[in-house]
C-alpha cells in the first residue's frame, strides 16, 4: 500500500509518498511561492534531488506538478497515481470535533471549516490542499491526521481557562495544544525504545523546535500540553512570545499605538529568541553569537532553556511521577547543549546526563548517566509517518 502524505501551508505544499509495506520514503518534496512569483518545486526522490521551477497560480497547479513528478519518465517513482491507495492529510486545528484521525468527507470538511476562526493561517489551507487533492484524485480515499487530536485526551482541569465559562460554552476558548502527531509518535517510539508497555510510562516529550511544545504523556495519553487556543502558549519559541501577563497586550497597544491585530503580530512574530536576542530567530545564529560574547543572545537561551524546565517539572508534577524526558525536533534532536542546559535543572527529579552519549545527532539515544533514575532521551520525531500509518489504518478499517 503507498500513502501520499500532503501538508498544505497558505502558500506551500509538502508532500512524501510512502510504500507502507516497509515503510520506505519513495518521494519527498515541496512546492514553494505557490501563487508568488518564482514558484518552484523540489522533488527528492533515490537520492537525487531536482529543482522544477514553474507558475503555480493555486494550489490546484501545484498538486498537479506533484503528481508530474510523481508520475514522470525522468524523475517519477511509480506508473501512475491509481498505485496510491490513499492520501493523509496534516489537518492543524480539529477543535473538540475530532479526538483521532478520521476519513475525510462533507461533514468532516464542514467541521474544519468551523474551526477556522481558531487557527486562521492554517486551516484554510489545510482545506485547499484537501479539495486540490479531491480535483486530482477524485476517487482516492482521503484522511484527516489532526495537530490537535492527540490532546483531546486532557482532562477539563489541564484545558480550560480561568475565564467567564460562556467563552468555552459559546466559542469553545480552551487550550487544545497543537504537535500531537509528534508527540504520539514520539511517545509511542520511547516505549518501544525503552522495551516498556507505554501504559506503564509517565512521559514528558519536549518537541523543540522554531515552533516549540511540551506534552506530559501518561500511559500513552496527552494529559497536558504547554501550547493553548493557538500555537502562542506556552514555551519562548522563534519568534512567539509563549507565555506571558494578559496585561502586556493592552501596555504595548497603549505605548505603541497598535490595535489588537498589531500587537497580535508582535507576538507572533517579533518576539521569542528573535526579540530577546535582537539577532536571529535561528537558534544556531544565537549559537554563533554566543560564541562570539554576545549577552543577549546568552541571556535569549537562558530564558528559553529555563521556560523548558519548569514545563518539565510542572508536568512531572502533574503525572506524580516521571520514567522519561524526551527531545525531539530539530533543536530537540541536534543540539546537545540544549539538551544538557535542560536537563541540568531536573536533577531533584533524577535526571544525570551523560556529556559522552550526549555527543550525538539525530539518532535514538538514551543519553542518561549511571545512576540516573529519571531516561534522558533522544527520539527523532517523524510526523509524516505517523500520518501515513494512521492513514492506512482507516483505510483498510
Amino acid at each position: 500500500m503507498k500513502v501520499l502524505v500532503i501538508n498544505c501551508g497558505s502558500s506551500s505544499l509538502k508532500y512524501q509518498l510512502i510504500n507502507m509495506e516497509d515503510e520506505n520514503v519513495m518521494a519527498i518534496g515541496i512546492c514553494e511561492r505557490i501563487g508568488i512569483e518564482g514558484s518552484q518545486i523540489k522533488h527528492n526522490f533515490d537520492n537525487k534531488k531536482l529543482v522544477i521551477q514553474g507558475e503555480m497560480a493555486d494550489h490546484n497547479q501545484a498538486g498537479q506538478y506533484v503528481v508530474d513528478a510523481l508520475i514522470s519518465e525522468d524523475h517519477g517513482v511509480i506508473e501512475s497515481m491509481d498505485e496510491i491507495s490513499a492520501v493523509g492529510h496534516r489537518i492543524v486545528h480539529g477543535g473538540e470535533f475530532f479526538s483521532e484521525s478520521t476519513l475525510i468527507n462533507d461533514e468532516v470538511i464542514q467541521a474544519v471549516e468551523s474551526c477556522s476562526d481558531l487557527a486562521p493561517l492554517h486551516n484554510p489551507a489545510n482545506l485547499i490542499g484537501i479539495k486540490a487533492c479531491q480535483i486530482i484524485m477524485p476517487n482516492t480515499p482521503m484522511v484527516g491526521v489532526f495537530d490537535t487530536a492527540f490532546h483531546q485526551t486532557m482532562p477539563k482541569r489541564a484545558y480550560m481557562y480561568g475565564i467567564p465559562y460562556r467563552y468555552y460554552r459559546d466559542y469553545k476558548v480552551r487550550r487544545y495544544g497543537f504537535h500531537g502527531t509528534s508527540h504520539k509518535y514520539v511517545a509511542r517510539r520511547t516505549a518501544n525504545f525503552l522495551e516498556k508497555d507505554i501504559n506503564d510510562l509517565k512521559i514528558v516529550v519536549c518537541h523543540l523546535g522554531n515552533g516549540a511544545s511540551v506534552c506530559a504523556v501518561d500511559g500513552g495519553f496527552s494529559v497536558d500540553t504547554s501550547m493553548g487556543l493557538t500555537p502562542l502558549e506556552g514555551l519562548i519559541m522563534g519568534t512567539r512570545s509563549g507565555d506571558i501577563d494578559p496585561a502586556i497586550v493592552k501596555f504595548i497597544a497603549e505605548k505603541d499605538g497598535l490595535d489588537v491585530e498589531g500587537v497580535n503580530d508582535i507576538l507572533n512574530k517579533e518576539s521569542g529568541i528573535l526579540g530577546l536576542s535582537e539577532i536571529s530567530s535561528d537558534f544556531r545564529d544565537l549559537e554563533n553569537a554566543i560564541a562570539d560574547g554576545n549577552s543577549k543572545a546568552e541571556m535569549a537561551m537562558d530564558v528559553f532553556h529555563y521556560r523548558v524546565a519548569k514545563y518539565i517539572g510542572s508536568y512531572a508534577a502533574a503525572m506524580n511521577g516521571l520514567d522519561a524526558v524526551v527531545f525531539t525536533a530539530g533543536l530537540g534532536e541536534n543540539n546537545k547543549v540544549v539538551r544538557a542546559s535542560i536537563c541540568s535543572y531536573l536533577g531533584y527529579l533524577g535526571v544525570k546526563v551523560d556529556e559522552e552519549l550526549n555527543n550525538v545527532r539525530g539518532i535514538n539515544r538514551d543519553f542518561s548517566a549511571e545512576g540516573a533514575t529519571v531516561r534522558s532521551l533522544i527520539i527523532p520525531t517523524n510526523e509524516e509517518l505517523m500520518i501515513a500509518r494512521d492513514t492506512m489504518k482507516i483505510v483498510n478499517a
